[in-house]
């Protein structure tokens, strides 16, 4: 859609959401800067027939990100997505070009803070955070290298592609290790065995907290189609 202040919103809306509405999963907006944005949008997709579509946000300005607690509360909000090349941009040459690179995404300041509030703000109130592009395309180390450091250092569980050979190396990178999936089943066999009471595996004491958070890492490795033990899969059924 065009952003919920442009002339053409009301017209992309009856459109697009007002013919197609009932075969959308959901309506991506772009520069929202508020709740307000998010709460006009839905008033308009409601009024359009479709109520109950899910909206998406993307975030790409300071005040945004300022906001980005308040903009993630909103019930019929999913996901944000960090747009980063407008933010960098809105910062009228105070961040350096690198910012958008995608090592340079990772190491300035301001960049960096945009994308943990982001996330944060997210994990708060159970929506999706989705990383940014990488503009390098053809280079699939720093598309997986970003894609690995934006799941395990900024807490991001879904990333955007601008291309479709970004697509595979997005998905193993943010999916969970073998090793990884291998320790959450011992851990959860383990945790079944004792009826869920805390337990002492390998001098760790693990509990209620570490049992969800590795089914949450099988479940994620579930839905990435990484191969799950035959015995593991009781846990799915």
């Amino acid at each position: 859609m065009h952003p919920v202040d442009h002339d053409s919103f009301h017209t992309d809306i009856e459109e697009i959401v007002g013919k197609v509405g009932h075969r959308l999963c959901h309506v991506m907006l772009p520069k929202v800067e508020s709740f307000a944005d998010i709460d006009k949008a839905v008033r308009a997709i409601d009024q359009a027939g479709a109520t109950g579509l899910a909206v998406h946000a993307l975030i790409e300005s300071p005040a945004a990100v300022h906001r980005a607690f308040e903009i993630a509360s909103h019930p019929r909000l999913q996901s944000i997505s960090f747009g980063l090349m407008d933010f960098v941009s809105a910062h009228a040459g105070a961040i350096a070009s690198s910012g958008m690179d995608a090592d340079g995404q990772f190491s300035h300041p301001l960049v960096l803070r945009a994308k943990l509030e982001i996330s944060s703000a997210c994990h708060a109130h159970g929506k999706v955070p989705s990383h940014s592009v990488v503009t390098e395309f053809d280079d699939t180390y720093a598309v997986e290298n970003a894609a690995r450091r934006a799941s395990q250092e900024l807490g991001y569980t879904r990333m955007w592609s601008i291309h479709p050979a970004q697509i595979r190396p997005i998905l193993a990178a943010m999916a969970p290790s073998a090793a990884d999936i291998e320790r959450a089943c011992d851990v959860l066999f383990a945790a079944q065995r004792a009826a869920w009471a805390p337990i002492n595996m390998g001098g760790k004491l693990l509990d209620r907290a570490t049992y969800r958070y590795f089914w949450q890492l099988l479940q994620r490795a579930h839905a990435t189609g990484q191969p799950v033990s035959e015995d593991a899969k009781v846990f799915f059924e």
